[in-house]
């Protein structure tokens, strides 16, 4: 008997992205009236450095969505990015938000959205795994051992020669994606009132 009931898996996302979007809006409240402490030329390099990593994490999200799209509570997706890592949409979401907070041009701020984001992922994964194992069993508790839960390991690499997967979710994955991106212009706008003296820089961060 599942000791969960047949919507927690849809309640595990919705708590996934409502995790994201409060630990992005605490973010910026903060990155309101802080700096970066480093020149120029090193705020630049940070922040180039953070759109590889969103864009990275944009690319990862969708991987992931093309091979689990919608499957995960009915079967054991294990191809892929799923046969390196149990969580590919964790981690890549996680690379993407290190992607946003490089964009203030802190190595400290861009460290500390990575952890906050792995952190909260790693307590809805854990969730995610108990319920996972009561609906799909042995081959999915198989899957646990010999899968990594976030770090991954290319060795485990295997594919399909083929997929499917449903449009509609891989769209709705890319909107999703482009709040990353989003992140840029309104953080390049808090850095303009900064510098024309219309909001306080209270701290900087290197």
């Amino acid at each position: 008997m599942n000791p969960e009931n047949p919507k927690t898996l849809s309640r595990f996302q919705t708590v996934r992205k409502q995790v994201l979007a409060l630990l992005i809006v605490l973010a910026f409240a903060v990155l309101v009236f802080g700096g970066s402490a480093h020149d120029e030329l090193t705020h630049e390099h940070i922040e180039t450095l953070g759109l590889a990593l969103i864009m990275v994490g944009i690319g990862g999200r969708l991987w992931a969505t093309l091979y689990i799209g919608g499957r995960k509570s009915a079967e054991v997706v294990s191809t892929g990015p799923y046969s390196i890592t149990r969580n590919p949409l964790y981690l890549f979401s996680t690379i993407a938000a290190a992607g946003v907070g490089a964009q203030t041009g802190s190595y400290v701020i861009t460290v500390v959205f990575m952890v906050l984001c792995a952190a909260a992922f790693h307590l809805v994964a854990l969730r995610e795994e108990r319920y996972l194992s009561a609906t799909l069993g042995d081959e999915y508790r198989a899957y646990l051992h010999r899968v990594p839960r976030f770090l991954p390991n290319p060795l485990l690499y295997r594919d399909d020669p083929e997929v499917t997967f449903q449009t509609g979710r891989l769209r709705a994955t890319l909107l999703d994606g482009l709040v990353f991106l989003a992140a840029i212009p309104v953080l390049e706008a808090m850095e303009t009132a900064q510098e024309m003296g219309w909001v306080p820089v209270l701290f900087a961060f290197h």
